[in-house]
């Protein structure tokens, strides 16, 4: 017997990894126009304002506007009521890049050489220095479309996020320069806490559903929340630093390793090695960059392997994205289903499992 003719086809769903890489997208393009309105078109260019799109335009996932947009729009709110707050974010966000690779003597950033090594260290400071500077323009105009009494409670979380962020960094580059040992993982944790999840997670959460509710949402809701999918993150970008692809990681492989940096997988070997191995370890971590070899370098990722330092760090970014999911329940939990309010949650999941 002839088949009968067959239906249309369904669509297939997209996957996780679609779903995210396209709402991220759709956002981050929205804030890399707006952000780009913003860069003044008068001298100095050539040193400053023809540098200040450098880092933006290289790409990234837009993570921060993307929650920010993300949760503003879960709760109701509109998008035009919250750009101004995602520009800002990420202007801070990329200043922070800029001053970071200064500060850990960073050789590339998304692929090609940091600002401060094309440019030299004076003038890459200043752009960063200028993009904090640019921040500012957004956060006054939104006294205009929110109002002041909402403008200032924004300026408020901006306040502290940028506070936060400083004394997290402080810590960890204290670490390195004094050389200290004897941390753990809860020490990691508060450092990574400071530095990178109330940036990246939680004060984006706050701002969003700050705007979209007009001041009537309980922020702290989403401290939680952003405090373990932000660890989650921090964790997943130092192992990606160890095992990530060159060409699509974009950042210097093993570089926290030449930096001496106190991630979560050289805590953890320090903890495990043997006395022999850490008194080498010691004497590496005690050297500045310039004076550690590749051969060093290549025996202390070795180390790493052979006590499963990077499999501890995973399953520990997969415990936090597993307690970030737990979290998103209550803090999302009278958000409507939207496409907005899945991508908040499916973030969570793709930043451990993303490969870049």
């Amino acid at each position: 017997m002839p088949r009968a003719p067959a239906g249309p086809r369904r669509a297939r769903a997209p996957s996780r990894h679609e779903f995210v890489e396209r709402g991220l997208g759709h956002y981050r393009e929205v804030t890399q126009r707006e952000l780009l309105a913003r860069v003044p078109t008068c001298e100095p260019r050539r040193w400053l304002y023809d540098l200040v799109p450098v880092y933006p335009g290289r790409g990234g996932k837009g993570l921060r506007p993307g929650l920010c947009f993300a949760t503003c729009g879960a709760f109701g709110g509109r998008p035009e009521a919250v750009v101004r707050c995602a520009v800002a974010l990420e202007l801070f966000h990329n200043a922070f890049l800029v001053h970071d690779d200064v500060e850990d003597e960073s050789e590339t950033r998304r692929g090609l050489p940091t600002l401060a090594a094309e440019h030299g260290l004076g003038i890459a400071v200043n752009v960063g220095d200028a993009m904090n500077v640019l921040s500012m323009a957004p956060l006054m105009e939104n006294m205009e479309v929110l109002g002041p009494a909402l403008a200032w409670d924004v300026f408020g979380e901006i306040h502290h996020m940028v506070k936060q962020s400083v004394e997290g960094q402080a810590m960890e580059l204290g670490w390195v320069r004094d050389n200290t040992r004897a941390l753990t993982d809860a020490d990691y944790l508060r450092m990574t806490l400071k530095k990178t999840c109330w940036y990246t997670c939680i004060h984006p959460c706050r701002i969003g559903a700050l705007v979209a509710s007009r001041g009537a949402i309980d922020l702290q809701r989403f401290n939680r929340f952003g405090y373990f999918m932000g660890a989650a993150f921090q964790i997943q970008d130092d192992v990606l630093n160890l095992v990530g692809d060159c060409d699509r990681y974009g950042k210097e492989i093993d570089g926290d390793i030449w930096e001496g940096k106190r991630t979560l997988m050289l805590i953890h070997l320090l903890g495990t090695c043997s006395p022999a191995e850490r008194d080498r370890l010691h004497d590496f971590l005690s050297r500045p960059r310039r004076a550690r070899s590749h051969v060093d370098v290549r025996w202390v990722r070795g180390r790493m392997d052979r006590y499963g330092s990077i499999e501890h760090a995973r399953a520990a970014a997969h415990d936090l994205a597993l307690a970030a999911l737990e979290e998103f329940g209550g803090a999302f939990a009278d958000a409507p289903p939207s496409d907005d309010r899945r991508l908040v949650e499916e973030i969570v999941m793709y930043m451990v499992e993303r490969d870049l």
